[in-house]
């Protein structure tokens, strides 16, 4: 197997909510704005719906988007993962990535089972509450398993 690199997207968060549950643990809502670049590029859109274990633990991201592509084609976009409570100020996530789409040029996509690496990164912004998150999402291809 190979990675092929597919694009990078950065987003913010500019709304959000949580609520405390049982043990700690917190279930978040934010919703998602951003852009896409590389072999997908355009405006992103979406919501994540994690689940963090404290308020300064490791989350859960289950992302649902879609990407509206410069050139007019609408990709949707799942997203689930790992989040890590370290470094700070640029925590890791790690995750996998589905995308659907019904256009020709990116129906291949539906068939593709992509990888990403990303951080939340504390705000350029002091002012802004919302960290700023990207991600590069990678293809992963299979290949013939050597005997």
């Amino acid at each position: 197997m190979r990675l092929e690199h597919l694009y990078r997207v950065r987003f913010t968060y500019p709304e959000g909510w949580s609520i405390g549950l049982e043990g700690g643990w917190e279930q978040h809502l934010y919703l998602a704005e951003g852009r896409c670049e590389g072999a997908l590029s355009g405006r992103f859109r979406g919501a994540n719906f994690p689940l963090r274990r404290t308020p300064e633990g490791p989350f859960q991201p289950d992302l649902r988007a879609v990407i509206e592509t410069d050139d007019g084609a609408a990709v949707m976009v799942e997203c689930h993962g790992y989040g890590r409570a370290f470094p700070p100020g640029r925590r890791q996530i790690v995750g996998s990535v589905l995308h659907l789409c019904d256009d020709t040029r990116y129906r291949r996509l539906n068939d593709v089972v992509c990888v990403c690496v990303g951080e939340v990164r504390s705000p350029a912004d002091p002012e802004r509450r919302s960290p700023d998150l990207v991600m590069d999402v990678a293809e992963l291809v299979w290949e013939p398993i050597a005997e």
